[in-house]
């Protein structure tokens, strides 16, 4: 019989919160579901504050932004993201190396949490266009619910 492991239940209220769970999962064994490591969640994520700050590298078509805004920006904001969904080729760049280490990837996160607090998110997302401090923060928070919904800490015998 194969024991099927679930991800973890998280709701981030602010970014200190987040930045709580990143501490604690670091001081501690951890083990991830799905295809990357703890060190490559931290860097993408890392990846995603900074954009949202100095710009991204790509732009969707002025559909799919009129569309995603009036449809999703709502729901991304406010619900769960789903997993699953695979950035496009001109977004390789938000895509983590698999050599990353932990200890680098955790003081890049710190310095974009650092910096999301201190300057305002001003790019436009790539399919959301424009977007407000208070919506940047919130996506940027259920974002790292996703993918820190994938990392799970080791208790002695096996998987928490």
């Amino acid at each position: 019989m194969t024991t099927v492991i679930q991800r973890r239940e998280i709701v981030y209220g602010t970014l200190q919160d987040f930045l709580d769970d990143v501490r604690q999962l670091a001081e501690i064994e951890v083990t991830t579901l799905g295809n990357w490591s703890f060190a490559q969640i931290l860097e993408h994520l890392a990846r995603a504050i900074d954009s949202s700050i100095d710009g991204f590298s790509f732009r969707s078509h002025w559909l799919v932004r009129t569309l995603a805004a009036a449809f999703l920006k709502n729901r991304l904001l406010t619900t769960k993201m789903k997993p699953g969904v695979n950035l496009p080729r001109r977004a390789s760049s938000y895509l983590p190396e698999p050599e990353v280490n932990l200890h680098d990837a955790r003081e890049h996160l710190e310095a974009a949490a650092q910096r999301l607090l201190t300057t305002a998110p001003t790019a436009r997302h790539p399919y959301l266009g424009r977007m407000s401090d208070r919506e940047w923060l919130a996506l940027h928070l259920r974002h790292a619910e996703l993918h820190m919904s994938f990392v799970l800490p080791q208790r002695e015998g096996g998987t928490e």
